[in-house]
């Protein structure tokens, strides 16, 4: 077996894996975001609601 050619096979193997895991701790942290995103939204949505006097009139002049 080749020894500089098994090396330089393992050095990208490592290099292939580290590249995966720089992706997918991207991906991980825009997950993160999008989570607590909804999570503010829906928060807002219920505070909206449980107050029966938003939305319950509407305006109009003829």
């Amino acid at each position: 077996m080749n020894i500089p050619e098994l090396s330089t096979a393992l050095a990208n193997v490592q290099l292939t894996n580290q590249v995966g895991i720089a992706v997918l701790d991207k991906a991980l942290e825009s997950s993160e975001v999008t989570g607590q995103s909804l999570i503010n939204m829906m928060d807002r949505s219920m505070e909206l609601s449980v107050n029966p006097s938003v939305g319950g009139s509407i305006d109009l002049l003829i």
